[in-house]
C-alpha cells in the first residue's frame, strides 16, 4: 500500500486551496459594538432594587470596609431602648412618634404601663422583630422595647436667661465644653434638674447632642430642662458676661475650691470641661474663676457628669444659705 493511499487502495486526492467568502463574513466578526455597562441595561434598576430590599431584610445595607460611615441627619428621629428608660420617658411626657415592641415579648409591669401610656397619648404602637430593634437602637440594649422621639428642638442661649427672669430667679446655666459622651450629657441634665439649673448650653460642633443615649441616661429629665446650642461657645459665654452673669469653670488645676467661690449665689454659668482635656484655652479665658473640686490624692479626676453634680450641689447650698440669711 502506498503511503498516501487509503485502505480501499484508491489514490488520495490532492487538497487545493479553500474557496474564500470574498469578505462577506467580515460583518459577522464586527459584532454590535462595545458591551454596555450594567447600569445602562434595562433590567439593572429592578435587580438593584431587589438586592437593596433583600439586604435591608437581612439587617441593613452592606458597606465596603473602606467606606466612610454616613452621618446621621440632625432632623432624623432618635430611639430610646430599654424598659426602664422607655417608661420613664413616657411618664415624663417626652414627645414620641412610635413605641416599638418586639414580637413574642414577655410582658412585665413596665411594658404594660408603657403600652398603656402610649395608647392614652395616641402614640403609634408597632410590633417588630428584634433585628429591627437592634438597628433602631444601633446595637444598644433595648430589652424588646424602644421609643421613637423626634429630633431635639434646641433653644437659643438667650432663652435660658429669659427662663430665669420669668421665674424671678438668679440664672444658673451649665455649659459643656466639648463633652462628647451623650451619657455624660444625660447625667449632667439629671444633676442640673435636681439642683435648679435653668438649662444646658452646648456647642454645635465637637459635642454630644440630645440623642437617644442622652435621653436614656437623663431618666426623662431632658423633657423639663431646656438645652441651648451655640455656634461658638466662647462667644456665647462672652455675651452671658456682658449680660451680667459670672462664669465659673471646673478644672483640676483651678485656683480655689468650688466651695470657697463667693460667686455661686450670683447669676452664674458653670462650665464643665471635656472628659479628657478639661477646659479649652479660649473657654478658660472667658471664666471669671476657675475652680477645682477637692479630692483625695488617690483619685486623679472625676468624669464630667460627677463633677457637674458636685459643683451644682455647692451652688444650691450657697443659694439656700443666702435665702435663709
Amino acid at each position: 500500500m502506498a503511503a498516501g493511499g487509503r485502505a480501499s487502495g484508491r489514490p488520495a486526492k490532492k487538497k487545493g486551496p479553500s474557496k474564500g467568502t470574498g469578505g462577506q463574513g467580515r460583518r459577522s466578526l464586527e459584532g454590535r459594538g462595545s458591551t454596555p455597562p450594567a447600569e445602562m441595561r434595562h433590567w439593572y434598576k429592578d435587580k438593584a432594587r431587589a438586592e437593596r430590599v433583600a439586604r435591608e431584610e437581612r439587617g441593613g445595607t452592606r458597606r465596603d470596609a473602606s467606606a466612610r460611615p454616613q452621618r446621621r441627619s440632625e432632623d432624623a428621629p432618635e430611639h430610646i431602648g430599654g424598659r426602664n428608660p422607655v417608661l420613664e420617658a413616657l411618664q415624663a411626657g417626652v414627645p414620641a412618634g412610635a413605641l416599638y415592641i418586639a414580637q413574642r415579648l414577655d410582658n412585665d409591669d413596665r411594658v404594660r404601663d408603657a403600652i398603656k401610656i402610649a395608647a392614652e397619648r395616641g402614640i403609634a404602637l408597632l410590633e417588630v422583630t428584634r433585628d429591627k430593634l437592634d438597628r433602631l437602637t444601633e446595637g444598644g440594649v433595648h430589652q424588646g422595647i424602644a421609643l421613637q422621639i423626634p429630633a431635639y428642638d434646641y433653644a437659643h442661649p438667650s432663652e435660658l436667661v429669659e427662663l430665669a427672669q420669668d421665674a424671678a430667679e438668679a440664672p444658673l446655666i451649665v455649659a459643656l465644653d466639648s463633652v462628647t459622651d451623650p451619657r455624660n450629657l444625660g447625667a449632667i441634665a439629671r444633676s442640673a434638674t435636681a439642683f435648679g439649673s435653668h438649662g444646658l448650653l452646648i456647642p454645635s460642633r465637637r459635642s454630644a447632642g440630645v440623642t437617644g443615649g442622652a435621653w436614656k441616661t437623663s431618666a426623662g429629665t431632658l423633657a423639663s430642662l431646656r438645652v441651648a446650642r451655640a455656634a461658638n461657645l466662647t462667644a456665647a459665654l462672652r455675651e452671658y458676661r456682658e449680660a451680667g452673669l459670672f462664669v465659673v469653670g471646673l478644672d483640676g488645676a483651678g485656683q480655689s475650691d468650688i466651695g470657697d467661690v463667693d460667686l455661686l449665689a450670683e447669676p452664674l454659668v458653670v462650665v464643665v470641661g471635656s472628659e479628657g482635656k478639661g477646659l479649652s484655652r479660649l473657654v478658660r479665658e472667658q471664666c471669671d474663676v476657675v475652680a477645682r473640686i477637692p479630692m483625695a490624692a488617690a483619685a486623679e479626676s472625676l468624669n464630667a457628669g460627677v463633677a457637674a453634680g458636685v459643683a451644682l450641689y455647692e451652688v444650691a447650698r450657697h443659694r439656700r444659705r443666702q435665702r435663709l440669711h
